[in-house]
């Protein structure tokens, strides 16, 4: 994996912290409708799929055979009354697995970036597709931000303008 790629993974941690510049707690909070989900709730998902993608990273260089972990998203986001916490957890929980991430990423060789494992639909995955595959999720995500952001805004609430 390049130097690029890894650098471009890293960067997702400052991309969130941009787009959550000037917002309070309670527009960190704030949702278009009780079925969707925050500023926060997002930013804990990011940090619940980062512990997964970590577990599938190590268990994968573990060599086992086993196919890798799905998770709910809702379901872990609603379970843990994610709303509840503070987005500045779940963004600092995210930074420090990026870091230790980042750390043994920095031991592999070139050839242990392609040893893969069976993701939940049963295809081959490898370090690399896996890490390629998170940093796109996290640009989704920023992209969801901006939506709840402008949403906010477009219905004139006073607290975000």
């Amino acid at each position: 994996m390049s130097s690029v790629q890894i650098r471009d993974y890293l960067n997702t941690y400052d991309q969130l912290v941009q787009s959550l510049e000037g917002l309070s707690e309670e527009q960190l909070r704030w949702k278009a409708a009780p079925s969707s989900w925050s500023v926060t709730e997002v930013l804990a998902h990011l940090a619940d799929h980062s512990i997964v993608v970590s577990f599938r990273i190590r268990d994968i260089l573990a060599g086992t055979e086993v196919q890798l972990p799905v998770f709910n998203q809702d379901a872990w986001v609603s379970g843990q009354h994610s709303n509840g916490g503070h987005a500045a957890d779940s963004l600092e929980l995210f930074r420090s697995l990026l870091h230790y991430n980042s750390l043994l990423f920095n031991r592999l060789g070139d050839g242990e970036w392609e040893t893969s494992g069976i993701n939940y639909k049963g295809e081959a995955v490898s370090i690399a597709d896996i890490v390629r595959s998170f940093t796109g999720h996290v640009q989704t995500h920023l992209a969801q931000i901006e939506r709840i952001k402008q949403d906010a805004v477009s219905r004139a609430l006073p607290r975000f303008h």
